[in-house]
């Protein structure tokens, strides 16, 4: 699991107070910066080799702006050439969203997906979790 600490800003809310519900991907999408960097350790977009397919959100408990934000981050489904990035948004000690992410190895040149390397799956596998038991 990798964990990122979110500080809301006052911009981040909407009028009835708590996070809009449109901050929440963005702050899924920054927390998979770690993942990102299993995939491509520079970070080099010149030579970027992942897309992503897929995002969904799920709201569970409003997140309001006076505290912090946890954002952890799993790996939830490995494929040939495709993985599950897993989200949680925690405030307060209570679960407040879930995300997931399907992002796909890319190979621009050739306009199509290709394996995922046996060394960045092992690196996924060390940031599992089971959400399909």
């Amino acid at each position: 699991m990798f964990s990122e600490i979110i500080t809301p800003r006052f911009g981040d809310t909407d009028a009835c107070g708590h996070i809009n519900n449109a901050v929440l991907p963005v702050w899924f999408e920054h927390a998979r910066n770690p993942v990102l960097k299993i995939m491509h350790p520079s970070m080099d977009y010149k030579t970027w080799n992942t897309i992503v397919a897929h995002i969904e959100v799920d709201f569970v408990a409003q997140i309001r702006l006076e505290k912090e934000v946890e954002i952890r981050t799993y790996i939830s489904k490995i494929g040939n050439s495709s993985y599950e990035i897993y989200n949680e948004a925690w405030q307060d000690g209570v679960l407040s969203a879930t995300g997931k992410a399907v992002l796909i190895h890319y190979d621009f040149t050739q306009q199509k997906s290709v394996p995922l390397p046996d060394d960045v799956k092992e690196k996924f596998r060390g940031h599992w979790i089971d959400l399909y038991k």
